[in-house]
């Protein structure tokens, strides 16, 4: 079973700054695209930024410039900064991985529980 545990989450003022984290564990042959979800209540889900496993980064807009996606493959795991946080950040962020959990198995879509993100004055 692969699992993904995120960490990080709060609260931060207005410009201030927070780094989530994701660690994946249990069967894993290789992980793909690892990404970061958001739903800020009364939305839908959105993706906030994609890490692909060729290493290539895209962005929603709205963090463009603030937030920043990496990952530590020795780890299995994908962090998420953020800076410059505004109040239209806050939200439930979810952590994805695409991971193949072994060699000629088919590509298993694996979503984190979800930190909360809170952005106040």
């Amino acid at each position: 079973q692969v699992q993904l545990l995120e960490s990080g989450g709060g609260l931060v003022q207005v410009g201030g700054s927070l780094r989530l984290s994701c660690a994946a564990s249990g069967s894993i042959f290789r992980i793909n695209d690892m990404a970061w979800y958001r739903q800020a209540p009364g939305k839908e889900r959105e993706l906030v930024a994609l890490d692909t496993s060729v290493g290539s980064t895209t962005y929603v807009d709205s963090v463009k410039g603030r937030f920043t996606i990496s990952r530590d493959n020795a780890k299995n795991t994908v962090y998420l900064q953020m800076n410059s946080l505004k109040f239209e950040d806050t939200a439930v962020y979810y952590c994805y991985a695409a991971i193949v959990p072994k060699r000629w198995s088919p590509t298993l879509s694996v979503w984190g529980q979800g930190t909360l993100v809170t952005v106040s004055s």
